[in-house]
């Protein structure tokens, strides 16, 4: 029997679109993540669930009721649940105009829908609708007080939507996000919405660029020219970037980072996924793990009833590869062997 089950453990869709397209490789079918996702094994351990990304071609946001009962009994069929989802909201920037907002606003309400339909159908019984800015930390930069409250009046309707739902929001930590794109400039807009209904998506390898200040140097935690060998002074940052960011933390991505920035296709310069085996990576995944699992005294904070692996913009050769996801999860499985806890089913 395994030591805990909970939280659960999730693979992501999303990694399928993102850096895709035109000017880098085809998207991966979602029936091809999901079949990866369900035939990865370890030791008699598999994927709880799936988070997805509300984006074509996986999905239309507009999919009728019949078309989400198809979807959850496609996913159900896998034994597999769905939790948290990422709205599409990149038509319409949060600190754009007034239409734009409206954009922005009506595709959280389009999410949020999507949401409250497959809990009706049985298979997402926990997550939340991510979300994020939608602009570029230049701009941003342009007027950063302006542009905060505007970012935090849009996250408040959309907060109001999502309550009528029964949703909350989470806030993805990204360097690419303007008005998010380092730890201080996050909290100041989770603050600026003050909505009980809004928290932070910790992605951990997202979240190790915060402390290297890429896009915001005055935000840095880490030294200069830091030596990645020195552990003591490593683990001492990520207790300032967790202590500061966890009591927000309402979902978690468990992720390995090089400590550089990537892009593809079309998305934005952010932190590079790596493999969960890759060499290079800088974070001992599950020891640091415990940091954002953990609060400071040590005791587990149970704050998620699920976790998700996310590894955007990896080759196709390599997403496709069933060996790539039973890797995966058997680091998430020794994540929740030394960060989670067991229940009675």
């Amino acid at each position: 029997m395994q030591k805990n089950n909970y939280p659960k453990l999730h693979n992501a869709t999303w990694p399928g679109i993102v850096g895709k397209g035109p000017d880098s490789e085809p998207p991966i079918p979602l029936d091809t993540l999901l079949e990866l996702t369900a035939a990865a094994e370890v030791d008699g351990v598999k994927f709880d669930g799936i988070d997805i990304g509300l984006f074509e071609p996986h999905f239309d946001i507009d999919m009728s009721d019949d078309g989400l009962k198809k979807l959850a009994e496609k996913v159900g069929g896998l034994h597999l649940n769905i939790g948290s989802l990422v709205a599409p909201i990149w038509g319409g920037p949060a600190m754009g105009s007034k239409e734009d907002r409206a954009v922005f606003v009506d595709m959280v309400r389009k999410s949020c829908r999507f949401g409250q339909k497959l809990r009706e159908l049985g298979v997402r019984p926990y997550g939340i609708i991510r979300i994020d800015s939608a602009s570029k930390p230049e701009e941003w930069a342009k007027d950063p007080v302006g542009n905060t409250r505007l970012i935090a009046e849009t996250f408040r309707e959309a907060c109001d939507v999502a309550a009528d739902f029964g949703e909350k929001l989470a806030a993805e930590g990204e360097i690419c996000w303007g008005g998010m794109h380092s730890w201080k400039a996050m909290i100041d807009t989770l603050e600026a919405v003050d909505r009980p209904n809004i928290g932070f998506q910790a992605d951990m390898a997202h979240t190790l660029l915060y402390m290297l200040g890429y896009n915001s140097p005055e935000d840095r935690i880490l030294p200069e020219n830091f030596d990645w060998n020195d552990r003591e002074t490593f683990q001492a940052g990520l207790k300032k970037l967790t202590a500061a960011l966890r009591p927000w933390t309402i979902d978690f991505h468990v992720a390995q980072n090089d400590g550089t920035v990537f892009g593809s296709g079309s998305h934005d310069k952010t932190g590079r996924h790596c493999l969960a085996t890759d060499p290079n990576g800088k974070l001992d995944i599950v020891h640091d793990a415990g940091y954002w699992l953990r609060d400071e005294k040590g005791e587990l904070t149970k704050a998620f009833r699920h976790i998700c692996w996310d590894g955007c913009m990896f080759p196709n050769a390599v997403m496709t590869k069933q060996q790539t996801w039973n890797d995966i999860l058997g680091k998430m499985i020794k994540v929740r062997d030394a960060h989670g806890w067991f229940e009675a089913q």
